[in-house]
């Protein structure tokens, strides 16, 4: 008989990070099977790594969370069953004593020492959430994380940072809370602070952790490859695709460059910020090619 972590390893055990995480940037926004998704991302810095015991983790964060569910009549009591699952059970946290590791927003890494990033972290809350059957999807904060859950036309706000606390929608939306949670306003055209992003969403501002703590330290190759990467799960995303131009630019690949300028421009409007970003790029860089 195969263990859990032989029977995980089996399925998918065949499928190349690269070729499933290229696939699922063609079926679009989502949803997504979001925390496979995160844990392929971080596959392909581990490539010698066994992905069974992982995805077997998972199955019993999802099977427990199923069973909490069968007393979960309302979100409230869901986002209260889920954190007790993956903050009580599993132990999973926040990392306050090293917020800005790079282990913080990788999957594996996050698995294995039960800390990590608020997204990092959301992602886990979100997957259990649908293994029970509950709507949920992350939510749109600058400056902060938070994930939804609704259940019967009810809905629940938590912060996976802080062992899954229930955050109540009057006290975030007050001007004193709303000053600490929402530490900046939100750009022009980005979505309201309780309006859901897709899975896509979740899984780019996870690799821009990474992207961020690697341009930080001055490591413009990791920053390239994570880059990279986000470009193979939103192909469709301009912006994904001027920021890896910028970094070819910058490492001297400028016939790469110039086709991630064509691609962005190509799939942003004509009129639109990117189209005048990718647009202007692109003729920079062809007067240094000329």
């Amino acid at each position: 008989m195969m263990t859990p972590s032989e029977r995980a390893e089996s399925t998918e055990g065949d499928v190349a990070p690269e070729a499933y995480l290229a696939k699922l940037g063609e079926a679009g926004e989502g949803p997504h099977d979001i925390a496979t998704a995160a844990l392929m991302l971080s596959a392909l810095d581990h490539p010698n790594r066994k992905l069974g015991p992982y995805r077997a983790h998972l199955s019993e964060l999802g099977h427990g969370a199923r069973v909490e569910a069968e007393f979960s009549p309302d979100a409230e009591r869901a986002a209260e069953a889920v954190a007790s699952v993956i903050a009580g059970r599993y132990g999973y946290d926040g990392d306050r004593m090293q917020y800005e590791a790079p282990g913080n927003a990788d999957f594996l890494q996050v698995i294995e020492k039960r800390r990590g990033l608020p997204v990092a972290l959301g992602i886990l809350y979100i997957h259990a959430a649908r293994a029970a059957g509950h709507e949920s999807s992350g939510l749109f904060a600058p400056g902060h994380f938070m994930l939804r859950i609704a259940v019967k036309g009810s809905e629940a706000f938590v912060d996976p940072f802080n062992g899954g606390a229930a955050l109540d929608r009057e006290r975030l939306t007050s001007p004193r809370m709303g000053a600490a949670v929402f530490a900046e306003p939100p750009a022009p055209g980005a979505p309201s602070p309780f309006e859901a992003v897709s899975d896509i969403d979740l899984l780019l501002r996870l690799l821009n952790n990474i992207k961020g703590r690697a341009l930080k330290g001055r490591d413009i190759a990791r920053s390239l490859e994570i880059a990279r990467r986000m470009t193979l799960i939103a192909p469709r995303r301009a912006g994904a695709w001027i920021d890896l131009g910028r970094l070819q630019e910058a490492t001297g690949v400028l016939s790469a460059a110039r086709s991630a300028f064509e691609r962005a421009l190509s799939l942003a409007p004509a009129g639109n910020a990117l189209h005048n970003e990718a647009a202007i790029a692109l003729q920079a860089l062809k007067r240094r090619l000329n």
